[in-house]
């Protein structure tokens, strides 16, 4: 069976669904304990990384989007994942993100939030979504801002406390 996730490309990344050669990355992302403290905490183990990892394909298969893995282009290797989120008790679709050891600071994340909000306005109907970001996430803050999203209103999710960021709409050519 094939994911239905639709190919983009940027300058720089592909933007494909998840494949088995992405499991190391997304396993050495998920069990970092810094990394990983404002989406939730380190994974006890492999296994729980496994069960995340089939989570983020039947989101595909039960919405018809969520997290593409950005694979850069000049080296083919995974650097993050930047996705459409709804989970159960998500207030809206998000727009969230994950970098890398690989991809942190060199605006990958940034180039492929743009192309999936174009993407999901026009191909999803999806425009003007949420990130969903922890207070002192400052640098998920800062990404949001950059994006020109703007903070609407604090709040909490899953017990922990949260900041409501609203993306500029991506219809019309604006990204």
């Amino acid at each position: 069976m094939t994911i239905p996730v639709p190919r983009l490309e940027t300058e720089r990344l592909i933007l494909r669904g998840p494949e088995g050669r992405d499991f190391d990355a997304i396993r050495d992302f998920a069990m970092d304990a810094e990394r990983t403290r404002f989406v939730g905490g380190a994974a006890a183990n492999e296994f729980e990384v496994w069960n995340g990892f089939m989570r983020s394909i039947g989101h595909w298969m039960w919405h018809g989007y969520g997290f593409w893995i950005l694979e850069e282009k000049e080296t083919g290797q995974t650097v993050g994942r930047v996705g459409i989120l709804n989970h159960l008790g998500w207030p809206e679709p998000e727009i969230g993100w994950h970098a890398f050891a690989t991809g942190e600071g060199r605006g990958l994340v940034h180039e492929a939030a743009i192309a999936i909000r174009s993407c999901a306005a026009h191909q999803l109907g999806l425009d003007r979504l949420i990130s969903q970001i922890h207070p002192e996430n400052r640098r998920s803050r800062a990404l949001a801002e950059r994006l020109g999203a703007v903070e609407e209103r604090a709040t909490f999710l899953l017990d922990e406390p949260c900041l409501i960021y609203r993306h500029p709409s991506a219809i019309g050519g604006a990204a």
